[in-house]
């Protein structure tokens, strides 16, 4: 654990943010600061149990030294030196008893001064309100500007709020609008928007295999080689992977689930499209998981097999969609995610599911939800701050090559990982280490490629 404090310095522990590794900013995992808080609230309570234990030591060192009093006249020498030594030796666990006492004290104080920071940091972001004047901002206290990612997350979360504004109410109101709303519902709007007169084809469809080949090949397991693979997968059109690693009782599964696609099948057709984007941030990826679910059995994946799921952009709010749905995990013992791009702050993975989150701070994409991704001792955020510099920023063609930017580029998240991968931060390392405990190191493994459509809507809609 991280702490400003360290041990010997007479201090409380404090928890501190990890500093930067290079050119990754971590948050969550075993060095993030919620399970730091968890492991010191441990600490006081454990603390707490020896200091009960120390009292009751005190009394009976304390009830011995009262009876020796009897027989100090027999020997008055040793019966004194005696009573000396046992008042001597109960003083000593008293000091110590009382510098226990004050650390625990300062270790449920600072949670408590966590959870208030914590609780006035979510209702202004709940009211709308932030900046120098707030606490917060652009290079305020340390904390690095404001980039693309940030501003898109605080964009969409303060929505309510701004709308407000441009209707002309106060901003006293406006931010009373923002607090009783709280953070824009994504969900509840794609859904609402799903439901609206033309818009019918944005709603789900069942998805369904196509097609599938299978072959083996050499696989690079690592997180960076697999988001490469997601790379290669998405120049297919409607196609995902699924590989088998191991073999007999120590099998695993590996799904790869590309980003969107906006041509190559018949329109509608392409589960990654438009309105894939709909079905992953406003039902859950219903279809989409049904058809992996039937993509993993058709691999030849057996109940209760060791499932990780690998997703770019839109693919990764379908991966991470896999860790909440009942269904999946009856049959599937999922056990980590890995995204790229994807915003998936408003998905909750069933406990025991670790995931590592690769974003970038000049990319819009991840913040699309308006959340930041939970800090948990499972959850690893990871923000790439290396900029990225189109050479020449009015080549507009140089922009449909990249899409989104150059912070969605696919190829700069799989160096972030190549990162990653060689971090000797605590929190990254405990990640890529869940993964590589279900995929392994790498190696021959069996991979099916699926081609999935998604049922044509009806016609005269």
């Amino acid at each position: 654990m991280a702490e400003a404090t360290p041990s010997g310095t007479g201090g409380a522990p404090q928890p501190s943010q990890p500093p930067d590794d290079g050119m990754l900013r971590i948050r969550g995992g075993v060095g993030g600061l919620s399970f730091q808080f968890e492991e010191l609230l441990a600490g006081a309570a454990a603390l707490e149990g020896v200091l009960r234990q120390l009292q009751e030591v005190e009394m009976e060192a304390d009830a011995v030294r009262h009876a020796l009093f009897p027989y100090q006249p027999d020997s008055y020498a040793s019966g004194s030196s005696a009573i000396t030594a046992v008042g001597e030796g109960a003083r000593a666990i008293g000091r110590v008893r009382l510098d226990l006492e004050r650390m625990a004290r300062e270790v449920r104080a600072s949670q408590r001064e966590y959870e208030f920071t914590e609780a006035r940091n979510a209702l202004l972001l709940r009211m709308g309100l932030y900046g120098a004047e707030y606490g917060s901002g652009s290079g305020i206290f340390g904390l690095p500007p404001m980039k693309a990612r940030d501003i898109a997350e605080d964009g969409i979360a303060m929505l309510p709020r701004n709308l407000a504004l441009l209707l002309g109410v106060p901003v006293t109101t406006a931010a009373a609008i923002g607090a009783a709303g709280g953070p824009t519902d994504v969900r509840r709007i794609v859904r609402g928007l799903a439901a609206a007169p033309g818009l019918e084809f944005l709603r789900p469809r069942p998805v369904r295999i196509a097609g599938q080949e299978t072959r083996t090949e050499e696989a690079d397991l690592a997180p960076a080689g697999l988001l490469r693979r997601a790379e290669a997968v998405g120049r297919t059109s409607g196609d995902i992977e699924v590989l088998q690693t191991g073999s007999g009782g120590q099998r695993a599964w590996v799904v790869i689930i590309p980003g969107t696609q906006l041509d190559g099948l018949p329109e509608g057709t392409n589960p990654f499209d438009i309105a894939g984007i709909a079905e992953s941030l406003g039902f859950d990826s219903a279809e989409m998981n049904a058809a992996v679910r039937e993509a993993l059995r058709e691999a030849g994946a057996e109940a209760g097999e060791q499932v990780a799921a690998v997703g770019y952009s839109q693919g990764g709010i379908h991966a991470m969609n896999l860790s909440q749905d009942r269904a999946f995990l009856a049959e599937y013992d999922l056990k980590f995610v890995l995204t790229a791009g994807s915003p998936v702050g408003g998905i909750e993975p069933a406990p025991g599911i670790g995931s590592l989150h690769l974003e970038h701070e000049q990319d819009l994409v991840p913040g699309a939800d308006g959340l930041p991704n939970a800090d948990t001792k499972e959850r690893v955020t990871v923000t790439l701050t290396n900029p990225l510099i189109l050479t020449n920023p009015l080549d507009f063609g140089a922009w449909d090559d990249v899409g989104l930017g150059p912070g969605h580029r696919l190829a700069n998240y799989a160096e972030g990982a190549e990162a990653v991968s060689v971090s000797r931060d605590p929190s990254l390392q405990a990640s890529t280490a869940a993964l590589a405990a279900v995929v392994g190191a790498g190696g021959g493994a069996r991979v099916t490629r699926f081609s999935l459509r998604r049922d044509a809507a009806p016609r005269g809609r």
